[in-house]
């Protein structure tokens, strides 16, 4: 499966549980401990605009979404779904076989194509997914078919700092793949991420 039929299917899955989630819910805690459903969806949208930029080579100083950023629920208006859905769309429309093949310096990674960003967002949808859906209570199936590899990436790539993924959790005896992957990224079926 190549990297934009992965990434598509990701944000598949984060809209189905954006879509999911009751208006007056989005200021409810997520799954990160600091911030609410609201703060983690602001989160992605800043990250689409990020990507937009990368994509065309515009230059994108803003920091108001980033890890770990104290309220990036400031870019969510009253219409949460749609705020997302023309984030995605704007970032979708550059995400072409150029746009992916520019290099970025970013830093995490250094000096990189678009793709090798692109690629760890598969794993950024699938665990902010999670964060959203699993406290509101929603069944959050992510796709099975994104989970090996973005187990694997995450393994590859540690992510541990302040505003990333949390503390590795120990999954419960016999527990399947997404909750083993779920656990390793530092989130459980009971306590909050930082």
């Amino acid at each position: 499966m190549d990297i934009e039929n992965r990434y598509t299917r990701a944000q598949d899955g984060f809209d189905r549980i954006v879509s999911a989630l009751p208006l007056g819910r989005w200021d409810d805690p997520s799954a990160c401990s600091e911030w609410s459903a609201r703060d983690v969806l602001g989160h992605v949208v800043w990250g689409q605009e990020l990507v937009r930029h990368l994509a065309t080579g515009q230059p994108f100083e803003s920091q108001v979404g980033a890890p770990g950023a104290p309220n990036p629920g400031q870019l969510i208006g009253a219409d949460p779904l749609g705020t997302w859905r023309a984030a995605r769309a704007a970032a979708d429309a550059v995400l072409t076989p150029e746009g992916l093949a520019r290099v970025v310096v970013l830093r995490a990674f250094g000096e990189v194509p678009l793709e090798a960003f692109v690629t760890a967002l598969v794993t950024d949808f699938l665990a902010h997914t999670w964060d959203i859906g699993y406290p509101a209570g929603l069944d959050v199936r992510l796709d099975p078919d994104l989970v090996p590899g973005c187990f694997a990436w995450s393994r590859q790539f540690e992510m541990r700092v302040p505003g990333g993924i949390g503390p590795e959790l120990t999954p419960p005896a016999g527990a399947d793949e997404q909750t083993r992957f779920l656990a390793y990224i530092g989130r459980g079926v009971t306590a909050p991420v930082g």
